[in-house]
């Protein structure tokens, strides 16, 4: 799993505070609502409180701050009063009070009512701590007894002169004092604990607190101490390579290990500097918690990884400043570095998110295994030839010896006593080790370096068994991490392979085979396969109400939705899909149920009827149906076509009438502004105006033409019929209806008006359409036979006014 950040979000701990101040002998306290001004409801109640009173939480909670339900015989009037008027001033009230538990039964108690603070220095809540001091008084009234007692027998002794009654006076003054001493020692105490807090710091504000952070204090998490982790990673790695084959390889030669002393003593530095910043580093607490705090991270550091560090931090190269020739103990100490490899481990969950580091680091460690091996190889086959030189002399050779035959630089003895020397160079010998240690791991071996002493095998035998863990462990890994890095490719191309077969099993013909893979490639590169659904599903509803609120914003911040209320757009967003629509797609048929209102996201989309485009739709554009709270079925008007790859987003009906029903102060504002906000209305049987600018000029002609133009109009009966006919078309082309409020059309007269009107802007059209050959579809004898001179007579006779009234009515009611 990748590395944690923790829990970062502003917390308001007030009540964690409040309650880590009590100890566990004082832990009685309830908090009230202060800006409830109607008895100051208790909104918190502690467990010690319901142990102490006898009433349950449910019992306490909403109650008064005043504690009424406490109040009894014994309780006095005058505090009763003062509480009163503190919660009023809100102010803070202490004092002794006699209560009653829920079984009749009397305490004394110690009230202490603390008004708490806001960062606005508002006061919101009343926090009231209650402590039982019934036993207290009882032991304050048996000495106030006593001492009245002492008093009564001194007064008796002055009266009776008695020779030792001045002795006893000044005794008994002594015990009246200590008695009264100790009686004040026992109110002060009281006092004390009258405030609840004493001389603790002042009391937390209620409010939401941001982690404290100091400026010398690193974020686990930063991208400075993630570039520091990998800096140390890599002198890890160094130290890791160098310090085994500095043992092995190098020993005694302080030449050869004076070259390496720079970088040797770079690594310590970076060594000691990354302890002091895990010092100054936050970690994760067990509770999912950042801790800032320095003294706990101090703490925390000491108590995990400083002794490791510390170890592996020793400059031991510094000797080398000082001339101590300890060549061999100093490598041999430096082994305790590799146990930063420790802290490796520890981090290869922070790495494990990405798979080409994770595959990067495991290749990483085989070498570096390898190398370890070479070196441990090496070492054996050294000892081998200077511990047993008669197997020398017995013809029995080890790998060494073999190698510097084929290299031709043989090993001999020096002066007689076991020793070695010449041979081949450093360098031949590690790449050979390497050579067989790494054939070893991965196989078994070609022979060319072979095994000949029993140390040698037994190593060999190791070297086998652990290449075959090694291969189980590192190249399994790889191959999950592999397979991991191409899961989607590997999906996608599953998925392709399910298709194709669908297709062919089917015989599906070419067209729809080409919109399956066109559809299916092209929402893929959309969302590279994630299904937001199955991925939102299992977070809680109020997550995935802000997720959503998100992802359709641009749909939600429309003007329709700008009277709705926070909750109804968190609501209506998780009925809120993405739909993607490729070109020449249709998303709706006329006829279909209407199932959704869409919206525009990108892409352009026509609006066909009979062929005919009514609308084209761009980025932005709303597409539904004018709603009904009680006709929820909507049938299309019309076809909605793509004309290019569009993304939409859509708001499921069922859903949106589901959101309405539970906010019907906005369902009604809902259904008033989407008339406005629709780019077209889908809706069957709606009045769709073709031309506002052919509404407004024909209600100009209303509004501007005079009586007298529908008689010089009217001028014979063909044209007349002709006339009725071209506004019975033009009335069911506009779905013109009269406003049955307007005046204009509550007489009759005036229908007849409005008739001839439009007539004449007919007459208008059609002349200036034969002018500019726009009408040449008409037919020709009709052109000819619309004449305005003949039947002059007929036109200004009543009976050919009656005859026109006559065909409006009929238009207007049909039989």
């Amino acid at each position: 799993m990748p590395v944690m950040k923790g829990l970062l979000a502003p917390q308001n701990t007030f009540l964690d505070t409040i309650a880590t101040r009590f100890d566990g002998t004082h832990s009685n306290f309830i908090l009230a609502n202060a800006q409830v001004l109607k008895g100051y409801p208790i909104v918190y109640c502690s467990d010690g409180f319901c142990e102490l009173t006898g009433f349950s939480r449910a019992e306490v909670m909403q109650k008064s701050c005043a504690c009424k339900f406490l109040y009894g015989s014994e309780t006095s009037e005058s505090i009763i009063l003062s509480i009163d008027v503190a919660l009023e001033e809100r102010k803070e009230f202490k004092d002794e009070i006699m209560f009653y538990k829920k079984t009749a039964v009397l305490f004394w108690c110690l009230l202490d009512i603390v008004p708490i603070k806001n960062e606005k220095g508002d006061v919101v809540l009343f926090l009231a701590s209650f402590k039982d001091i019934t036993d207290t008084k009882a032991k304050a009234v048996q000495e106030d007894k006593r001492e009245g007692e002492y008093t009564c027998a001194a007064e008796c002794r002055v009266k009776t002169g008695s020779p030792f009654s001045s002795t006893r006076m000044r005794s008994s003054t002594v015990l009246y004092h200590i008695s009264g001493h100790l009686h004040s020692r026992e109110k002060s105490k009281i006092k004390l604990n009258k405030n609840v807090f004493g001389d603790l710091p002042a009391l937390p504000e209620y409010k939401v607190a941001d982690a404290k952070k100091s400026k010398f204090i690193l974020l686990h998490y930063s991208t400075f101490k993630a570039g520091w982790d990998w800096l140390i990673l890599l002198a890890t790695f160094y130290v890791a390579v160098t310090v085994p084959y500095n043992v092995c390889f190098i020993g005694d030669d302080d030449d050869l290990t004076r070259s390496t002393t720079v970088s040797d003593i770079s690594v310590e530095i970076l060594f000691i500097i990354d302890i002091v910043f895990n010092f100054r580093t936050t970690y994760v607490s067990k509770s999912g918690q950042v801790i800032f705090d320095a003294r706990q991270i101090c703490i925390h550091y000491l108590t995990t990884w400083f002794i490791i560090d510390l170890v592996a931090a020793l400059p031991f190269d510094l000797l080398y400043a000082f001339k101590v020739s300890v060549v061999s103990v100093v490598h041999l100490l430096k082994t305790v570095r590799l146990l930063r490899l420790l802290r490796l481990l520890q981090k290869m969950d922070r790495y494990s998110q990405h798979s080409t580091v994770v595959l990067t680091l495991l290749m990483s460690m085989f070498a570096l295994l390898a190398h370890w091996m070479a070196c441990i190889w090496y070492v054996i086959g050294k000892m081998e030839m200077e511990a047993n030189r008669e197997l020398h002399e017995a013809g029995l050779m080890w790998w060494l010896h073999e190698l510097g035959k084929r290299l031709e630089s043989p090993y001999y003895s020096i002066g007689g006593v076991n020793g070695t020397g010449n041979g081949p160079s450093i360098r031949s010998v590690y790449i050979a080790s390497l050579y067989f240690t790494l054939s070893s791991l991965t196989s078994v071996g070609f022979g060319n370096v072979s095994a000949n002493t029993d140390a040698e095998k037994i190593f060999s035998v190791c070297v086998m068994l652990i290449g075959a863990l090694m291969h189980a462990l590192v190249f399994g890994n790889v191959t999950a991490i592999i397979q991991r890095m191409y899961s989607r490719w590997s999906q996608y191309h599953t998925r392709t392979k399910d298709l194709k077969d669908f297709i062919r099993v089917h015989h599906l013909p070419q067209s729809l085979k080409q919109r399956m893979l066109e559809y299916f490639q092209t929402t893929w590169s959309v969302n590279n396969g994630i299904d937001c659904n199955e991925l939102l599903k299992d977070f809680p509803d109020e997550l995935r109400s802000d997720i959503t609120m998100h992802l359709n914003k641009e749909i939600l911040e429309l003007s329709l939705f700008a009277s709705a209320s926070r909750g109804c757009l968190r609501s209506l967003s998780l009925h809120i899909k993405t739909s993607f629509c490729a070109p020449g797609e249709y998303l709706l048929r006329q006829g279909d149920a209407l199932q959704a209102i869409f919206f525009v996201c990108s892409g352009s989309m026509e609006v066909l009827k009979d062929g005919m485009v009514l609308a084209i739709l761009g980025k932005g554009d709303l597409i539904g149906a004018n709603l009904s709270l009680d006709d929820r079925v909507i049938k299309t008007n019309a076809d909605v076509k793509a004309l290019t790859y569009c993304d939409l987003q859509c708001i499921n009906l069922k859903g949106l009438y589901e959101v309405l029903d539970l906010y019907p102060e906005y369902s009604h504002h809902f259904v008033q502004d989407i008339q406005q906000d629709l780019t077209y209305n889908l809706r069957e049987g709606h009045e769709t105006h073709v031309s506002s600018f052919f509404q407004t000029r024909i209600v100009f002609l209303l509004t501007r033409q005079s009586l007298f133009i529908c008689f010089a109009l009217a001028k014979s009966l063909h044209l007349l019929l002709l006339l009725g006919f071209f506004f019975f078309l033009i009335s069911k082309i506009l779905h013109i209806v009269p406003d049955p409020r307007s005046v204009m059309f509550k007489c009759d007269f005036t229908k007849v008006f409005v008739f001839v009107c439009l007539s004449r802007f007919f007459l208008d059209f059609v002349n200036e359409g034969l002018k500019l050959g726009i009408v040449g579809s008409c037919p020709a004898g009709v052109l000819q036979r619309v004449s305005v001179k003949p039947c002059d007579r007929l036109a200004s006779s009543p009976g050919g006014f009656i005859l026109l009234y006559v065909c409006w009515d009929r238009l207007q009611h049909p039989l």
